[in-house]
């Protein structure tokens, strides 16, 4: 298969995964609500996802290094149509938590499939083909949440009463979720090959690293030159980042008065925009402009647009804050991916990958706990202005660790 169709098939697999994923999304903050829980206990659910994918996808990039990344993919595609099929038989808090943990564990595939893309490519088209698989998750983005919204409202109004579900207002996007990620678990045993060489998987078999998730993996990685000073700002990027993507269904629930669909449709909204800048744009710009440029460059205005939505009076206020904020996450995580992959070598690519993904999956735990005690106790504008606080600090940060660039 040549690399064009390799990429091309990740792409949909990334689209199908992603879309699954974003269907019940804006649905997890109501159907918490349904279960008695508070708006800071819902964001502890998300929180619980996270905290599972902080060792799952570790321990998996980690493994597709050593076994190739196909049976990886397999594995956690897998694990995450079972999470969605729980989700919708969820009639207590308990099992919501359930099916997010072990979502989690097993679905943490993003450091995979982004290993496969560093498999595939050169350095010359290494940063857009990152950004044709961000296009993937703005575009998974755009239908998944109008899909979820939809389901929903068809759940709504249908009358069957079973034993195992009790709302099919959120039970029918879970199902169909499910039946998406199964489809896609078709598609990748049928349509794609194994992109890692038997010798690297050879060579990898020999190093401890790649036994499974270690924290002495992750402080090893974050002292090395180049790789460290990458891997923080990935990280407290995505701390701010994950705080503004959790706590916006909340944010507009109270500010706007959003319900499900209105949500669903913003969150859709979203990924139109953020699929429009990695599909077409980051290419361009990567041709213009050194990747560190970008980097710095984007979180500069992150910052400035998060501490405006912090203060949004009404809708159309959002819709235009909205774009910077899909503008700078488009470029930023094709970018910072690319750099990652560039500075380490072919056999460590997983694991390295696996490592930042873990990190960021950190980052959804720290990001809506956090936030949702800002959200709650001081104020709802509080999540946003600190993270645009954090941004400022990190681009200062950028600035002075980012003087080197790879071609």
């Amino acid at each position: 298969m040549s690399n064009r169709k390799q990429l091309s098939t990740i792409f949909a697999i990334v689209f199908v995964d992603l879309l699954g994923f974003s269907i019940i999304l804006p649905l997890i903050p109501f159907y918490a609500e349904t279960v008695g829980a508070s708006d800071f206990v819902a964001t502890l659910l998300v929180a619980s996802y996270a905290l599972a994918q902080f060792f799952g996808a570790s321990f998996l990039g980690n493994l597709s290094d050593r076994y190739g990344r196909r049976p990886i993919l397999l594995i956690s595609i897998f694990g995450t149509a079972i999470g969605f099929v729980i989700f919708g038989m969820a009639n207590s808090l308990l099992m919501l938590f359930f099916s997010r943990i072990l979502d989690g564990l097993t679905g943490g595939n993003i450091s995979v499939a982004q290993a496969y893309i560093a498999d595939i490519s050169t350095s010359e088209n290494r940063a857009r083909n990152f950004g044709l698989i961000g296009a993937a998750f703005g575009i998974g983005f755009v239908v998944g949440p109008a899909l979820g919204g939809m389901l929903s409202g068809i759940g709504t109004e249908l009358n069957w009463s079973t034993a195992i579900v009790t709302n099919w207002a959120y039970a029918l996007p879970a199902f169909v979720a499910a039946l998406i990620a199964f489809t896609n678990m078709i598609a990748v045993f049928f349509f794609l090959p194994e992109s890692l060489r038997p010798e690297d998987r050879a060579a990898n078999g020999t190093q401890s690293s790649a036994s499974g998730f270690k924290i002495s993996s992750i402080m090893q990685a974050l002292q090395r030159p180049k790789v460290g000073p990458l891997l923080n700002i990935r990280f407290f990027y995505a701390l701010a980042f994950a705080m503004f993507q959790t706590i916006y269904t909340f944010f507009v629930k109270e500010r706007l008065e959003f319900d499900i669909q209105a949500t669903s449709y913003s969150f859709a909204y979203i990924g139109i925009l953020v699929s429009l800048v990695q599909g077409g744009m980051v290419g361009l710009l990567t041709k213009r402009f050194t990747e560190s440029k970008l980097v710095i460059a984007s979180v500069a205005m992150m910052s400035i647009a998060l501490t405006l939505w912090a203060f949004t009076p009404n809708l159309a206020y959002l819709l235009i804050v909205l774009i910077p904020i899909a503008l700078a996450s488009g470029i930023f995580r094709a970018v910072i991916n690319s750099l990652i992959s560039a500075v380490v070598s072919p056999q460590e690519i997983g694991s390295i990958l696996g490592i930042a993904a873990s990190l960021e999956s950190l980052t959804r735990v720290l990001g809506p706990t956090f936030g949702g005690l800002l959200f709650d106790y001081i104020g709802i504008w509080a999540p946003g202005v600190f993270g645009g606080a954090v941004l400022l600090l990190l681009l200062l940060y950028s600035r002075r660790h980012l003087e080197f660039d790879v071609k």
